[in-house]
């Protein structure tokens, strides 16, 4: 068994912290992504005040991990989204499901939703944390 960072060049340099964990015992490898935000190549929440907006950077910035991981979204089997507010998201819920759609296709892994306090950069509006597994 072998583990590995993922720290894709593509996005911000994580400080703390990997993008994610690649754990592979042959043939099983199984992906643990930290938590995920709207972040542009410098770290900058990209979208500020447009949940939408940051998922899709979210999501964008999640499928760069999982092609450095040599992964696709079709490997991911649980996704855990971390938001600021429920009623945003209940008024964006139509975008959110476009958003997925370019992304994902018609995969839906296991989620979960949480409406937090607030999230460790303050412009940030939604986190998206999960495991992928091939």
């Amino acid at each position: 068994m072998s583990k590995r960072a993922i720290n894709p060049g593509e996005l911000s340099a994580p400080v703390g912290f990997a993008h994610a964990w690649l754990v592979d015992n042959d043939p099983q490898r199984t992906l643990y992504l930290a938590g995920q935000c709207g972040y542009d190549k410098a770290g900058a929440i990209m979208h500020k005040g447009d949940l939408a907006g940051q998922l899709d950077q979210t999501m964008a910035n999640i499928a760069c991990i999982l092609r450095e991981a040599e992964m696709e979204f079709a490997d991911v089997v649980q996704l855990n989204f971390y938001v600021t507010s429920r009623d945003d998201y209940a008024l964006a819920r139509k975008q959110f499901g476009a958003i997925w759609r370019k992304h994902c296709g018609v995969h839906y892994p296991g989620m979960a939703m949480f409406q937090v306090v607030s999230l460790f950069d303050p412009d940030a509006l939604i986190e998206v944390q999960g495991i992928a597994a091939r």
